[in-house]
């Protein structure tokens, strides 16, 4: 395991000099609220793209008016150069029914990604875990495949390919967590464990593949992951997930700095490492299983977002959880963004997108400064 550094308590013999505390609070207050800002902004000028050609005045106008209720701009096509009643329409529809539930699908399921990948990193201390290390997108992507090489639930495959998705995802968090529980539960086990069981499932998967060969070609459209499937329902439910398992993954924040110190450090100031890594890992599980059923398996997004947090607010876990949905939410928005850029009258996977940015990204961390240790620093 790398020799990790957490934020420590300052000691007691040498009481921090005045103002110290509250200037470091401050200053990591101020990047997340600059960082939530950014993605703010990218998130109301990302409905311009798409693959209809939208003016961006009548965009901003008309998402304006949607997130408003009519306060602001009630007409939003008005104006000599305003498009016609007609065409207004078909453009109101286009953002508000398709445009808006994909982008807030890309930023709940980044943030959810992110947040995931932050506290597995400080759980196992690892800066390579991520919420697919333990094999969780492996069962997801097992469960999708029932309906791809089966028709299991063809005729609503909107609604049973998440719930199979999702299914397959938390059922390989149950097993993970099964084990966490017994006293063989150990950080060391438990990634191994997950390791092997991400290889069994992916075997598992070209067994059920060659069952149906056809159906690979959709099984590995979901493997790229994608935000196709994003409605105002679906984007419902992963906010209703995600503010609830995010809020009880962030309380865990304290808890996570006393395990970068070590178990026994933990287990004196009446932690104890094992329960936490039980509710971390179910919480994990369950963040991430929402994710993966609704779009697929989108690689680094849980990986890099940590590492961007810790290098701008130091390792607390208090500020690297929230930094990381915050981070998560802009990573996985900008790849939306950069895929419509790009190719613009096309829809490509947006996982193809991650992990051209995201591994070149994450090779310059390790290697930029390769004396230091990449979880610390504050």
């Amino acid at each position: 395991m790398p020799n990790v550094r957490p934020v420590a308590a300052t000691p007691t013999a040498q009481p921090p000099r005045s103002g110290t505390v509250p200037t470091t609070r401050r200053r990591r207050t101020i990047t997340l609220l600059v960082l939530a800002l950014v993605a703010l902004g990218l998130f109301l000028v990302s409905p311009f793209l798409g693959t209809v050609s939208i003016p961006f005045e009548t965009v901003l106008r008309i998402t304006l008016e949607k997130i408003s209720g009519g306060a602001l701009f009630p007409q939003p096509c008005t104006g000599s150069s305003g498009p016609s009643s007609t065409l207004c329409q078909a453009y109101q529809l286009i953002i508000w029914d398709e445009r808006l539930p994909e982008i807030l699908l890309a930023v709940l399921a980044g943030a959810a990604l992110g947040m995931s990948g932050g506290a597995l990193q400080g759980l196992f201390r690892n800066p390579l875990a991520d919420p697919f290390l333990l094999g969780l997108s492996s069962g997801g992507t097992l469960g999708a495949s029932a309906v791809f090489v089966f028709g299991v639930g063809q005729s609503e495959a909107y609604l049973a390919l998440p719930i199979f998705a999702f299914l397959g995802a938390i059922g390989t968090g149950l097993l993970i967590l099964g084990m966490a529980s017994t006293r063989y539960g150990s950080v060391e086990t438990l990634l191994l464990t997950g390791v092997a069981i991400a290889n069994i499932l992916g075997a598992a998967l070209a067994l059920v593949l060659l069952y149906n060969p056809t159906a690979s070609i959709q099984v590995s459209f979901w493997l790229l992951g994608g935000l196709g499937q994003g409605t105002w329902s679906t984007d419902g439910i992963v906010f209703g997930v995600l503010l609830i398992g995010g809020t009880l993954l962030a309380v865990h924040g304290p808890e996570l700095n006393l395990i970068q110190l070590g178990n026994d450090v933990a287990q004196s100031a009446g932690v104890d490492p094992r329960q936490i890594r039980i509710r971390v890992l179910l919480l994990t599980s369950v963040l991430t299983a929402v994710a993966v059923a609704f779009t697929g398996v989108i690689g680094f997004v849980g990986l890099v977002a940590p590492h961007v947090v810790r290098r701008v607010v130091g390792s607390d876990y208090r500020w690297v959880l929230p930094g990381s949905a915050i981070v998560g939410a802009l990573f996985l928005l900008s790849a939306r963004d950069v895929s419509l850029l790009i190719f613009p009258s096309s829809v490509l996977p947006i996982g193809i997108f991650t992990a051209f940015a995201g591994a070149p990204f994450f090779l310059y961390l390790l290697y930029r400064q390769r004396n230091r240790t990449t979880m610390g620093g504050s």
